[in-house]
Order: C-alpha cells, then structure tokens, then sequence
C-alpha cells in the first residue's frame, strides 16, 4: 500500500473552542436523535457536512450537499479551519474500556493510493447501494474527504506502533472524551525519518477494509469520474492487526414487517436445520434477566469451541439458542462460496434463516424496515428485547463477534461477508482531519 503524508485541515480552537464539540461519529451510526444533538453542540460540528438535515423545499440546487459544499467554504473563510503548514501522518490514539478492561488503540491517519479491490487492497464485507450514491454526492458537492476509511495491515515488528507511542508523549493536538468513554488523541508526527518509516514498513503490505467501504468505493469512482489527481489518494486510518487494541463486537439483527409470521411455526420450521436450546422464564424482571443471560452464555461457549450458533427473541416467555446441525447445509445451500465464509455465524443466519425460512432478499435486507443492523453497544440487547416486547419487530437474532482469524481467512479467499458482519469499536470519529482535494 503506496501511503503519503499531507496537510490536514483542522478545527482551530481559537475560532470554534473546544474542538471536541466539532468531531462527530461517522454519518453511518448518526441517528436523528443523535443528529440534532451534534447541531446542538456547536455552530461548526461536522454532522452539519457530512449527515446534514433535509428539508421539504430540497430540489437539485438546494440540499444537504450544497449547504455541506457551503459550510465547508465558509469554515475555511472563517478560519474555524486551517490547513496545517508542514506534512504529516498523524498518530491517533483511543483509550477505552469493554467490560471494565482497558485498551488503548494505535493508528496513524494518512493518503493511501486508491487501487481496485484485489491483492493489495481487500473488502470483508458487501455494501448497499443507496449510501454510495449519498457518499459519492457529498464528495462532488464539496472535493473533499471528511471520515476515515479503516483500514487494517499486519506487522509483526510494530514500527508505526512504536512511533505513534513517541508522538503520544508530547501534548496533542485534539483531546476529547466522547459519549461512550472513549478517549481520542490526535498526534502529528512530522519528523521525515518516522515519515519515511512508516511509509517503507507499509510499502509492501497488503490491507483489509475494517470499516468504510462505501468511502473506499465512492473514492475510486470519484477519482474516475472527477479526472482530479489529487484524488487518487485517499484518506485512512491504519491500524496494524498484531495490537492488543484491536476490538471487534457482534452485530445483531431485528426483523420485522413479515405478513403471516408466526413465532410457533417458525421454531418448527428452524428445527429442520438446527438444534434449538430454549431458556424459558416466567417473571418479566429477574428471572427474564437469567434467562437472557443463559442465552449469552451457550452462544459464549459455543462460539469458544468453533461451533455455528445464534440467539433467539420472539417475546413469548423463552429465549432460544440455535446451533447448526450439519455444515453440509451450507454447502448446498452456498456451493460457490468457501468453507471460511460458510462457517461464519452471519453467513448461516443470512442462508438459511433470513433468506430460506423468512424469504427476506437482496433488497429488504437493505431496507431498515425490514432488517435492522444493531451494533452491540451497552444496553443494545436490553433495547432489543424491549421493542420486540413493545411489538415494534417480530424477531430478534443474536450474534457472536467474528473472530479475526476467520476475517483474515475470508479476505484471503477474495470473499466478502454478509453485510454488516463486524463492529470495530471504537468507531473512528470524523472531523478530526480533514483532505481537501
């Protein structure tokens, strides 16, 4: 991977205070709730550019990507952002907790060569369409890049890791705590002997897409549509794969808006393939609470052992834990695909459970109304389990993380995951640097 350094553009604390009120999460896991509070923080927060509000009166001239392409005009004219004056990578550093154990994150921010998907560059999972387009719109409304495209590489001898911890002893440049308690640092290293370190280590590496495929893949078709040479480069965080702070969670599923779904027959119908292990309770506080735990704790152990299994809610009393019968039926039902990827809990739920048994397909899985994608944060199972209570979906599925070894083994075979197979945490923030072409 071809990597540079460049001058940034970043938020000047002078002009806008606290630059920690202008970062904002990636647009992708921006809610409308939480939209209006990153407005409500500052007048310069970058929600305003990249997740901007629509109203009824947009048409071609006027929308969320004109007003992006204005406010970006504006902020520089502003001065609320400055261009760096000398060349850098950027050392970025996250300190956070999962289940009160601390980690601390290692990246460094960069232009990578943009390349088709193939050796050098690897997806791990599918894309939908509508959020390229989105993404693709933005870019030509305002020549610039505002979120991070993560990105992932191996090196066992830890030369950016060892450089970013140099840079992370000196005062940073941003230092913010963000809603989930997540710590982020922004470092810049400028010295050309660790510049050119790191960019001989990654010199021959090869990358895998942790996060930002619709980034990725609306930068290249950017860069072919727009002629502009500056944007054969593309923003990114790198983080190698052999550090202690690499995280990645479960991503969980909700379905509903299924005409005729009844939970008894759907049970029945999953016995064919799977074993069901149920946990039943009776009270709705502590005995509700054991159960659910039961469940967590089958899908843990069998997760351990290498055994294909996921959770189960349909409200009803019980929760369910389904454990695949015979990994024969995933090579009938995906013959075309390898055993790394047919041996993936999301691949299985995917096959067999939401496109055989439920008939959701292609474009309904993309369609929040019938497929939600749920990311496991604090309380995101409690949430679930709620709503499916409240009626507002039909059935929830529970998932274990992917494990690393098997992300590696799929991109190796050229693969791609189901969509939204993983969820690194913590998220890279956007507005931290900003590339303008």
């Amino acid at each position: 991977m071809e990597i540079q350094p460049f001058r940034a553009y970043r938020f000047d604390a002078n002009v806008v205070g606290d630059v920690g009120d202008c970062i904002a999460p990636p647009y992708d896991v921006i809610d409308a709730d939480q939209q209006r509070q990153l407005y409500e923080k500052s007048p310069y927060n970058i929600v305003r550019i990249t997740r901007g509000k629509t109203t009824s009166c947009d048409d071609e001239q006027h929308n969320q990507y004109t007003r992006a392409a204005e406010y970006l005009t504006q902020w520089i004219q502003q001065g609320a952002l400055k261009q760096d004056t000398r060349e850098a990578i950027y050392g970025y550093v996250q300190d956070f907790e999962i289940d009160g154990v601390a980690f601390e994150r290692l990246t460094f921010i960069a232009l990578g060569k943009l390349e088709d998907f193939g050796k050098t560059v690897k997806p791990h999972e599918q894309v939908f369409a509508k959020p390229m387009l989105d993404r693709l719109n933005l870019k030509k409304a305002t020549a610039a890049r505002f979120g991070l495209v993560f990105m992932l590489y191996e090196d066992p001898q830890g030369v950016a890791d060892r450089i970013i911890q140099k840079a992370a002893a000196q005062k940073p440049l941003i230092d913010f705590v963000d809603d989930q308690q997540v710590r982020h640092r922004l470092f810049a290293i400028t010295a050309k002997g660790e510049i050119e370190a790191v960019r001989q280590m990654m010199d021959e590496k090869s990358c895998i897409i942790a996060d930002g495929h619709h980034r990725y893949t609306t930068g290249l078709n950017y860069w072919r549509q727009s002629g502009n040479p500056a944007a054969a480069y593309q923003m990114m965080a790198f983080t190698n794969l052999r550090q202690q702070g690499l995280a990645v969670l479960a991503t969980h599923r909700v379905a509903g808006g299924m005409v005729g779904f009844e939970p008894e027959t759907f049970l029945r119908r999953l016995q064919g393939k799977f074993d069901l292990v149920e946990f039943r309770f009776t009270s709705e506080n502590e005995d509700k609470a054991q159960a659910r735990q039961k469940m967590l704790a089958a899908m843990r152990s069998l997760y351990e052992k290498d055994q294909v299994a996921f959770g189960i809610y349909m409200a009803g009393g019980a929760f369910h834990v389904a454990v695949l019968k015979d990994k024969q039926l995933m090579a009938d039902a995906a013959p075309g695909m390898s055993e790394a990827w047919r041996t993936l809990d999301v691949s299985v739920l995917q096959k067999l459970v939401l496109e055989e048994l439920l008939g959701i397909d292609e474009d309904r899985m993309g369609n929040p109304d019938c497929v939600e994608y749920v990311k496991d944060v604090p309380n995101a199972i409690r949430d679930i389990i709620a709503r499916i209570d409240a009626a507002q979906r039909q059935v929830a599925f529970f998932t274990n993380p992917v494990k690393m070894q098997q992300l590696v083994g799929v991109t190796d075979t050229g693969e791609r995951m189901p969509h939204k197979s993983t969820y690194f945490f913590p998220k890279m923030y956007t507005g931290l640097t900003i590339q303008k072409l």
